[in-house]
């Protein structure tokens, strides 16, 4: 199985710090009720401490999510279908036939063009939307080269259109 291209980590690690930023609003309200039970420290010496502390467990964590997610998300392409294997603490593996192929889009984002990999959906007949998850498509590949991903839709579209020809009325 292929993995990802080396740039998709500045992705996960991106998505770790926004999270990390979100969660720091609840941390931020722990620490003052912790300095207020230790009022008699001095606080710009608290605050510092808490900044320094709080910046390097972010980057940490980041660093650390970004090298578990990337180690851990592999495609493959086989001749009669496309295979996902995804997931830290919960493995998800997804098949996905040729057959159910709709179309392929490739995207680059600002983070995408500047390290340069591709984010490629592969859409499918049948895969419902859900509002409350994320719109990736059922064939979400968040970091291959722009070459691989302009290689997996072609390879797709030939799958796909070869198909469509065979069949019919």
């Amino acid at each position: 199985m292929k993995q990802l291209h080396p740039g998709a980590k500045w992705s996960f690690r991106l998505r770790a710090y926004w999270t990390m930023i979100f969660l720091s609003f609840f941390l931020t309200i722990w620490a003052i009720v912790i300095f207020a039970a230790f009022a008699e420290m001095n606080l710009m010496y608290f605050i510092s401490t808490y900044l320094i502390i709080y910046v390097l467990l972010i980057l940490i964590v980041g660093e650390i999510y970004a090298q578990m997610v990337f180690n851990r998300w592999f495609y493959e392409f086989t001749s009669t279908q496309l295979r996902f294997e995804r997931g830290i603490i919960w493995k998800k593996y997804t098949n996905i036939p040729y057959e159910r192929i709709q179309n392929v889009d490739i995207t680059r984002g600002i983070i995408a063009r500047i390290f340069g990999f591709s984010t490629v959906n592969i859409q499918t007949a049948g895969f419902s939307y859900t509002p409350n998850k994320a719109a990736w498509a059922e064939g979400y590949l968040p970091g291959v080269s722009v070459q691989e991903a302009e290689h997996i839709r072609e390879f797709v579209v030939k799958k796909v259109s070869k198909r469509g020809r065979s069949q019919g009325l």
